[in-house]
């Protein structure tokens, strides 16, 4: 139980990874939830029903959260668990100071950096728009990539106000 809630003390560092100092991943981070369940043995955490998990001015809101963790073996041989993904299903938002990510799921691949967001995405940032079935943003490189598919309802599509 103890490592599980060092995990997800962990996920602080990276559930909001739209951020970008150093600073505010080192802040607590704050989750409610209708219910959450342990499944240590998976190096699972669960948390169900109108989930909302805040940090600072950040928000992430889903039906369903699972945070899944590791442990990763430390340069002095020592062992600490980290975050490997969080996976949010159902209504799913993530608003920052800057911009509102909606879809129906939302992968964080905390340790690649990625963060991948599908079903009917919409980004809005100001009065600026972009919809698209897929966005995938690499954390790191801070590359963003709206993806459309092969059907007409596929396309990418925004709405660029300066």
């Amino acid at each position: 139980m103890r490592k599980l809630i060092l995990a997800v003390a962990a996920t602080a560092a990276f559930v909001f990874p739209l951020a970008s100092t150093v600073k505010a991943q080192e802040e607590s981070v704050n989750i409610e939830a209708g219910e959450m369940e342990i499944i240590d043995a998976d190096g699972r955490a669960v948390f169900r029903g109108d989930v909302v998990a805040k940090r600072s001015s950040e928000t992430i809101r889903a039906d369903e959260m699972v945070v899944t963790y590791v442990d990763v073996k430390q340069p002095d041989g020592t062992s600490k668990t980290e975050v490997d993904t969080m996976v949010c299903t159902g209504t799913i938002s993530i608003v920052t100071p800057s911009q509102t990510i909606t879809g129906s799921k939302a992968v964080f691949h905390v340790r690649k950096d990625e963060l991948v967001v599908t079903g009917n995405v919409k980004v809005v940032q100001g009065k600026t728009v972009l919809r698209g079935p897929q966005l995938v943003a690499n954390l790191k490189t801070k590359r963003t990539v709206m993806k459309g598919g092969t059907s007409a309802n596929g396309r990418v599509s925004g709405t660029f106000v300066p």
